[in-house]
């Protein structure tokens, strides 16, 4: 239906029940593939003159999630449950918080076919 709607969604792409992706001006979100993004999240793609959010492969977005306008999430980058994404988020890093912040740097992504335990090995915290 997203897709329908007219946001970019690339390939193997899993998005959670309830999860509102920008209702005006869906053309304006892009989501490449292998991106999870989980129950709850709410994508917003514009205010004024802020326009677009693009999440690169291999993104993972947990419960609760708000992503703001003029938005890029990195490759590989892994956003906490409730966190408000007002900023770009740099590939292969973990944010947490309102406003995100940088709180870890990944290894591997978090994907489908890694296990967390597998994941949490090649975590390393931010100081």
């Amino acid at each position: 239906m997203h897709r329908w709607r007219g946001v970019k969604i690339g390939s193997g792409v899993w998005i959670g029940y309830d999860a509102i992706i920008e209702t005006s001006f869906p053309d304006l979100v892009t989501i490449e593939s292998g991106v999870t993004i989980s129950t709850g999240v709410i994508i917003t793609a514009h205010f004024h003159e802020q326009r677009g959010v693009t999440i690169e492969e291999n993104v993972f977005i947990g419960p609760g999630a708000i992503i703001m306008p003029n938005v890029t999430i990195g490759q590989g980058a892994v956003v906490t449950a409730g966190t408000v994404v007002s900023r770009s988020v740099p590939a292969m890093t973990m944010v947490q918080g309102n406003p995100a912040k940088v709180i870890a740097k990944l290894g591997i992504p978090l994907t489908t076919d890694i296990s967390l335990k597998e994941f949490l090995k090649h975590l390393k915290n931010v100081e």
